[in-house]
């Protein structure tokens, strides 16, 4: 097995980054284009309220729709917290980069290692790199309803029996990325909650970014709909940190997926953990899978990305292959991550050669395809502005 020395990334992703300008964006264009993507999916599905940011050549713009909350009737706007669902998966695989950048952790590590009762255990034949791109052998999409506490989860893991072999089949799984990111925090001896909020956020300049939304910050937490019933996540479900348990708003998840297209403003530590969720390490049908993001070649047919962002993709096992080596983006490559709670969806997408990104958030957990193809068309729509 190959691993990549991250020090080397920066160079490679300078040279996809374009050499010349471009004028800035008009406003009224884009609010345009994202007017025909968004105001249609927001009726057709009845979504309360929507925050959409995006970024053009370092230039970001903010569009709010609807409303934060039925019951008092607040609007969204970018300080608008959003539970991000899956999008959290690649906090933690930043966070699990960084802990490798450091020399606490390798790819090549069995979980058995940092948490020895699951050693002699068919999961521990698995190692970091299975369980942070989901080949461990056939981990489930969710846990089971009775595994309750560490100590069940322990026992849950203890028993677990594989469908194949590590490195065999694709099945995404929060328990899969739930022991990636809890493995993470033992080899960095830290709390996961506390590691993500007092370090990593701060280090990415994440100001309005929570594991546990504080006092001091309710009165923007958008209420979640699921039929007409307002709700929020439950932050002390087993693995939830670690898998689905970030709030944040349209202006730091912008900001966020600036640092993803150009991570050279960061300090040199912190920009190899962004970098270093950009390799991709297998390939199963249309995507590339790295650490928390799913990279696909620019430009792409929605056609293509939608079969990437699949329920075939999300609740089956599917066939994969290994890369031979750790795969740095070959051209324009687009990276993509959807997101869900029971009561939020959510879309982040972004090209870095041509340095466009869209963040779609929203207050109801709307079908994936309809995000995937807002975003597409968003991203589409911005790549013309330029002649691209």
């Amino acid at each position: 097995m190959h691993f990549l020395n991250l020090r080397h990334y920066a160079f490679a992703l300078a040279g996809l980054l374009p050499l010349h300008t471009y004028a800035a964006a008009n406003p009224d264009h884009v609010q345009a284009i994202i007017d025909e993507a968004v105001r249609p999916m927001m009726a057709e599905f009845d979504v309360p309220g929507m925050a959409i940011a995006v970024t053009v050549h370092g230039k970001s713009m903010f569009f709010n729709y609807g409303l934060a909350s039925r019951e008092d009737q607040t609007p969204v706007d970018e300080r608008t917290l959003f539970e991000l669902g899956s999008v959290s998966k690649t906090f933690t695989a930043t966070l699990a980069a960084q802990a490798i950048d450091q020399g606490k952790l390798s790819l090549a590590d069995h979980p058995g290692k940092f948490l020895p009762a699951l050693k002699g255990h068919a999961i521990d034949r698995a190692t970091m790199l299975h369980l942070g791109t989901y080949s461990a052998g056939g981990l489930p999409l969710q846990l089971p309803d009775d595994v309750a506490d560490d100590a069940q989860l322990v026992r849950y893991y203890q028993h677990w029996k594989p469908a194949a072999a590590p490195g065999k089949l694709r099945e995404y799984s929060n328990p899969s990325l739930g022991l990636f990111g809890r493995v993470t925090a033992l080899a960095l001896k830290q709390d996961f909650t506390d590691v993500m909020q007092n370090r990593l956020f701060p280090q990415l300049g994440l100001h309005s970014t929570y594991m546990r939304v504080p006092a001091a910050a309710m009165s923007h937490y958008a209420w979640g709909y699921k039929v007409n019933q307002p709700g929020r996540v439950h932050e002390d479900e087993v693995l939830a940190p670690e898998t689905y348990g970030v709030k944040s708003n349209a202006a730091d998840m912008i900001r966020y997926v600036q640092l993803n297209i150009d991570p050279a403003v960061l300090d040199a530590p912190v920009r190899r953990a962004i970098e270093g969720t950009h390799v991709g390490y297998l390939r199963a049908g249309e995507l590339v899978q790295g650490l928390g993001w799913e990279q696909y070649s620019w430009p792409i047919s929605q056609e293509r990305l939608l079969s990437g962002n699949s329920e075939k993709m999300i609740w089956e096992r599917n066939p994969m292959q290994l890369l031979a080596k750790p795969q740095l983006p070959v051209g324009p490559t687009l990276f993509n991550k959807t997101g869900s709670t029971s009561n939020f969806g959510a879309y982040v997408a972004f090209v870095p050669a041509q340095r466009i990104g869209v963040v779609i958030l929203a207050n109801r957990n709307y079908p994936i395809p309809a995000r995937v193809t807002a975003g597409y068309a968003i991203l589409e729509q911005l790549a013309k502005l330029h002649g691209e």
